[in-house]
């Protein structure tokens, strides 16, 4: 059963009682980063496997987002800036414990593509925040894999 979040807003990814960061770089153009994250919300379960479904809600405001293991997201969408960022608030979710969740997605140019940073904010219990620390590593390897799997996606895409 979902339950409400907090509503944060963007200044949490900032003051969250946690914050993950993760970066990596990529060949992939900020532009091309930028449409798969937030223009291709149907194609995230293509490249983050993680996702298993992923489907834009009210008119593109806002996501649902199912997870491996049945974790659900309902999210709204708080920062579109083309080719730069992107970032959303979960609303309702099934997962116990969080009492909020912000994830930003941060795309800077480079020489050779793109530095893609990908910031996990979120509120919960002591034990959640304990949980989510000694996950870390795996939170990283996840979004490492993805981004490496976009990166590829959208090679092969050029390719055509």
């Amino acid at each position: 059963m979902a339950r409400q979040l907090r509503l944060v807003e963007l200044e949490f990814v900032e003051s969250a009682p946690l914050r993950l960061v993760f970066s990596t770089q990529v060949s992939a153009s900020p532009k091309g980063l930028y449409a798969a994250l937030a223009d291709d919300v149907a194609g995230w379960p293509g490249w983050f496997t993680a996702v298993t479904a992923a489907r834009p809600t009210d008119a593109g405001a806002g996501r649902e987002i199912r997870l491996k293991g049945g974790t659900v997201f309902t999210e709204t969408i708080l920062a579109r800036e083309p080719d730069t960022r992107y970032a959303y608030r979960v609303d309702q979710t099934n997962a116990p414990g969080l009492r909020a969740l912000l994830e930003e997605w941060r795309i800077t140019p480079t020489a050779t593509g793109a530095r893609v940073q990908w910031t996990f904010a979120a509120d919960g219990p002591a034990p959640l925040r304990i949980a989510l620390r000694l996950g870390r590593p795996g939170l990283g390897r996840a979004f490492r894999d993805a981004v490496r799997n976009l990166d590829r996606r959208l090679a092969r895409s050029a390719d055509l």
